[in-house]
Parts: C-alpha cells; sequence; structure tokens
C-alpha cells in the first residue's frame, strides 16, 4: 500500500491553519530523490537534470531544485521568466518549445539558455529572430514509427508512436540542419529525444541512449560537428497504482553507463555530457492533493463529494489517470466500500476514483490523494469560476510553508474589462 508522507496528526494541525483543498510537497523526499538521481549519473562528469518547469511551476520548488544542482527545461516565455527570477542562469536553463513565438526566442537567447530547436524550418526563424545562431545548440529526434520495448523483468511492455508526434526532426533533417548551423556559426551541439511517457522499465532510458548514441556517432562523423551533450529528456515514470514496481534509477544509471562505454567511448566521444529532463519522476511522489469529505450521496452508486474538484487535479478527468487515495486515520482499516470520489464541476467527468474500494468514508474525513507532485497544480484551471489552491510545503523539521497562496475571487476577475 502507498503510505503518505505525512501522517493525520499533522494534517490535522496544517488544516487548522490552511483550509483544503492544498497540494503538500516533501521537501525531505525531493531532495532525497534529487541525489539518487545524480549519484546514478555521477559516472559522466558533464551530466545535469533539467527540471521540467511544467511538472511543477512553483520557484519555491525551483530553488529547491536548484540548491540541488538541477537546471530547468523550459517551454514557454513565462517559464524563461520564472527560471530567471529563481536564479537560473545561462546555460542551466534548457529551452525545449515548439510553434515558437519570437519573443521567446527572443528571450531565451538574451538569458544565454540552451535553445532545442524542434524543426528544420526553425533554424532560419531563430536567425532571423535573434540575428544570429548562437554557438551551442541542440535539435530535437524523432525517429518515426512506433517505439517499444519487449517486456521487461517488471513484465510489461513499453510502446509509444513516434511517428504520430508533432515533435521534432526526421533523421534526415538532423544531418542537414546540423550541416546548416554548422556553416551558420554553431560550434558546439546536442541531440535531444523523447520517445515514450511514463515508462516503468528500466530498460527505457538504456534502450533510447543506445539509439542517441548511435545517433550521434554517426552525426560526428558524416558531418564534422563537434556533439557535446545526448538530452535523454524525459519519460521515466512513477508507479501510481500501489502494486505497480518502481523504477531503479540506480540500475538505470547504470544501463546508460554500459551503453556510453560500448558505442561512444570507442569513438573518441568520452567527453559527452549526458542530460535529463524528469518532471514526473522527481517530483510527481512527492505531492499530495489534500481534501476533505463534504457530502455523500447514495442513488445509482455511493458518492464520496469532496472539496477538491478536477480545477485542482485534472489528470483523472483528462485521462482517467489512476491517483491513489489514503484515508487519513483509517490506514488499517478494511477496504469494503466502493465509491466514486467526485468534485463539484458541472461536468459528469469530475471524479477523483470510479468504483474504488476504500474504507468506510465520513463526513469530515481527510482523504489524501497520492502522487500529485507533478502535473497536479500545474494543470490546475478555473472551468466554472473554481479557484486555485495553495500549495504547501512540508520542510525536512517538520514546520509548513505557504508556498502560493490560494486564489481569490479577486485574482479571478482581475483581468476582465467591464
Amino acid at each position: 500500500m502507498k503510505q503518505p508522507f505525512v501522517s493525520l496528526d499533522q494534517l490535522n494541525a496544517i488544516t487548522a491553519q490552511y483550509p483544503t483543498p492544498f497540494h503538500l510537497y516533501d521537501e525531505k523526499g525531493i531532495r532525497e530523490n534529487a541525489r539518487r538521481l545524480k549519484a546514478a549519473f555521477a559516472w559522466n562528469p558533464g551530466f545535469k537534470e533539467y527540471f521540467a518547469v511544467k511538472a511543477t511551476p512553483t520557484p519555491a520548488i525551483l530553488k529547491l531544485l536548484r540548491e540541488e544542482g538541477c537546471g530547468t527545461d523550459c517551454s514557454s516565455l513565462t517559464e524563461l521568466m520564472m527560471s530567471d527570477r529563481c536564479g537560473f542562469t545561462g546555460s542551466e536553463i534548457m529551452f525545449s518549445s515548439n510553434e515558437t513565438p519570437p519573443e521567446e526566442f527572443e528571450l531565451a537567447a538574451r538569458l544565454g539558455a540552451t535553445i532545442n530547436l524542434d524543426d528544420f524550418t526553425h533554424i532560419d526563424f531563430l536567425e532571423k529572430t535573434i540575428g544570429h545562431i548562437p554557438e551551442t545548440i541542440c535539435c530535437r529526434f524523432n525517429p518515426g514509427g512506433v517505439f517499444a520495448i519487449g517486456a521487461s523483468k517488471e513484465g510489461f511492455q513499453v510502446m509509444d508512436n513516434p511517428g504520430d508526434a508533432k515533435y521534432g526532426f526526421t533523421r534526415e533533417q538532423l544531418f542537414e540542419g546540423f550541416r546548416k548551423l554548422k556553416a551558420m556559426g554553431a560550434k558546439r551541439f546536442g541531440v535531444h529525444a523523447f520517445l515514450a511517457s511514463n515508462t516503468l522499465s528500466n530498460e527505457y532510458y538504456p534502450t533510447l541512449a543506445g539509439i542517441l548514441f548511435e545517433l550521434v556517432k554517426e552525426l560526428q562523423q558524416e558531418t564534422g560537428c563537434h556533439i557535446c551533450f545526448v538530452n535523454l529528456s524525459g519519460g521515466v515514470g512513477v508507479p501510481y497504482r500501489p502494486d505497480q514496481p518502481a523504477n531503479d534509477i540506480e540500475a538505470i544509471g547504470e544501463g546508460v553507463r554500459k551503453k556510453y562505454e560500448e558505442i561512444l567511448v570507442p569513438a573518441g566521444m568520452d567527453d559527452v555530457a549526458i542530460y535529463t529532463e524528469l518532471g514526473r519522476f522527481m517530483l510527481a511522489p512527492y505531492g499530495c492533493l489534500v481534501t476533505r469529505a463534504t457530502h455523500e450521496k447514495h442513488t445509482y452508486k455511493e458518492y464520496i463529494g469532496v472539496d477538491a474538484c478536477a480545477a485542482n487535479l485534472m489528470r483523472p478527468a483528462m485521462y482517467g489517470a489512476y491517483h491513489h487515495i489514503t484515508v487519513m486515520g483509517k490506514e488499517d482499516a478494511p477496504c469494503d466500500h466502493k465509491y466514486d470520489v467526485v468534485g463539484s464541476l458541472c461536468e459528469n467527468n469530475d471524479k477523483f476514483a470510479v468504483d474504488r474500494m476504500l474504507p468506510r468514508i465520513d463526513m469530515g474525513d481527510l482523504l489524501v490523494i497520492h502522487d500529485t507532485g507533478a502535473h497536479g497544480f500545474s494543470m490546475g484551471y478555473n472551468y466554472n469560476g473554481r479557484l486555485r489552491s495553495a500549495e504547501l510545503l512540508l520542510r525536512q523539521d517538520g514546520t509548513v510553508e505557504q508556498i502560493r497562496r490560494a486564489e481569490t475571487p479577486d485574482d479571478y476577475f482581475a483581468t476582465l474589462v467591464w
């Protein structure tokens, strides 16, 4: 069973000061996970994690990760601005976007961020926009087709469909693009790829690394471009369900190392740095949505209404995604009641759980919805005029800090013209 990182006594104290719903993050867990990742890739002197800002765009979290040696991966103007305000500078920022407006390239260049181009046509667009091609540049590769990893020791298959994705250069465009970028003044090159999401397989990163290492070896040989880094992007997942196995980041790092020594070292490319852009893996398990049971309904099904809704966590409504739920204080009680746990939106998909077996829920019970630390608060919205909740940080010493206040009606009306 999944265990919350916070106790009922702690939550009772927190909710006496901060009303539910709210997102709560675990500083201790975040820091320990960042250190595990860094240790797993310590064999590569240039290794750096560029945290995907879109997963959790919260300054206190970004600053915490910066203290642990992470950079940021940005995909918009405001994410660049947030990184800048949080103290990230120059090569600590990776800018990976698509269909990019010119002002975003302009800011990325002004901040000295490493720009990761998504399309061949963006080469001329970037040069026209900022007046030159940066000396360090990256391109996103899309191999097309279907990417699959056969059944792993965990007992399942990883598959995604790059051919249907809107992102990246084809192989032919990548070779042509590198030659063009070199002629336009680029001196240091990187390759980026993202082929599958939320994988629960220790084989994903090593398999992707093998593909990219073979690619960059050929790129350097055929174009003469100096490949400085390979960005494995994200895709290393987390077990949302309690019966799913967690990834072993040490085994993953070792798998990438073996591919590196097998492919790049013999090619004289042992100076290539490895980058990652992990959002979900870095943060998801270290955040939760805390909500309170407020209503019960007995019709064709048994419903428990809570004070959170899909505006606070839209993954279940959007994807049918599973998030485990703990009824606080009843962790050891039998799960002998079948409920739909629902929010208050005027949409029938506003459900955190459907036909979920849980302990008996009484009105006023606190529920912890697990694994919301990434793509939780960040995907919030204001449908039905619902307001975004507060974000709180559980510090290592047990104290709690509000790192984003809850929205108010004044915030909701602030941008309107009457």
